[in-house]
């Protein structure tokens, strides 16, 4: 098969994904192989082609956000439509899994990071780890919720997010543009905060209240709100626009530092900082479910595999609106 192979860490500008031809992984007890029809491609990828994250495998295909066709199973049927995200698998055992947060697992696997991902034409996937995917969404549209739109829906879960709040969104890529609707269903108002003028277009036509640069603060104060750039500058911003009580949550698995931040006049007030950390099962299925009752659709832009290169590039330079997404064939 044919798959985008990172042997070692590299600014994305290098081009460091090589296509190669790679052996067809082979089934083994409680996993699957699926026919990928198509792969979102994340902020994360980047962060590990570029050794953001510590690199650990020798080689890795990355790649977390699977539409894929099930050939060959034990538990699942032949032919079936699947999705496969960033958690690939957990211990079951540790603490956190004993209490209802495998998102916290001590022994995760990850896809594309600790097992090999979807920038190729088959993966290797745990059966209990796949979900099944509304037959109405189309592949391109399906592809990016199985990461940006899960962890965007857990980050408004973890900012305590109510019905009819004010909520402030901090950049404006995948994830954020899969929020929107999540928001606009539930009647909260939206503010946006984000670099470059076609991101501020994109949010002002999916229902923004408001929308403003990056260093812009909203209008009036908000009760929750997300950062989705990995910047401790944005978070800070975020903060500053926050009234007493609320709520940032930060969706970003590498930031780039955390700025000092002046207690009195920032976090006074009982105001919280809560990480986002992965995703959990009931999550994706919960999203998922939502997804297909509202009609979210993402907004995509297509890639062959021989051109991971280019759109992991296009992530890094925020140079399309919505998602990438990668199809092999």
């Amino acid at each position: 098969m044919r798959a985008a192979v990172l042997d070692h860490a590299a600014p994305i500008s290098t081009r460091p994904l090589a296509i190669r031809d790679v052996p067809i992984p082979a089934c083994s007890k409680g996993h699957a192989i699926v026919r990928v029809m198509a792969c979102g491609v994340c902020r994360t990828d980047l962060h590990i082609v570029e050794g953001e994250l510590p690199e650990r495998l020798p080689k890795i295909i990355p790649g977390h956000q699977i539409v894929g066709e099930v050939i060959e199973a034990n538990g699942l049927a032949s032919g079936a439509r699947v999705g496969v995200s960033w958690i690939g698998g957990v211990d079951g055992t540790c603490f956190y899994c004993q209490r209802g947060m495998e998102n916290l697992c001590d022994f995760p696997v990850f896809t594309g990071y600790t097992t090999p991902g979807g920038y190729a034409e088959f993966a290797l996937v745990r059966e209990d780890f796949v979900f099944p995917l509304p037959p109405h969404l189309d592949d391109l549209r399906t592809a990016p919720l199985l990461c940006a739109g899960i962890i965007g829906f857990r980050s408004v879960r973890v900012a305590g997010v109510e019905h009819g709040d004010h909520v402030g969104l901090f950049g404006f890529g995948a994830s954020a543009h899969l929020v929107m609707p999540v928001l606009k269903a539930w009647g909260c108002r939206v503010s946006v905060s984000t670099r470059g003028a076609s991101h501020r277009a994109l949010a002002e036509s999916l229902g923004a209240d408001w929308v403003g640069g990056e260093s812009d603060r909203p209008p009036s104060v908000l009760d929750r709100a997300v950062t989705f750039a990995p910047s401790g500058d944005v978070v800070v911003s975020a903060l500053s626009s926050l009234r007493k009580g609320g709520v940032v949550a930060i969706n970003a698995i590498h930031l780039d530092r955390l700025p000092q931040i002046d207690y009195d006049s920032l976090l006074w007030g009982e105001r919280q900082i809560r990480s986002v950390t992965n995703m959990t099962r009931a999550d994706a299925r919960d999203f998922l479910k939502l997804a297909a009752d509202i009609g979210v659709k993402p907004k995509t832009t297509v890639f062959r595999l021989d051109q991971a290169n280019e759109a992991l590039l296009a992530i890094k330079n925020d140079s399309i609106d919505g998602a990438a997404v990668i199809v092999p064939s």
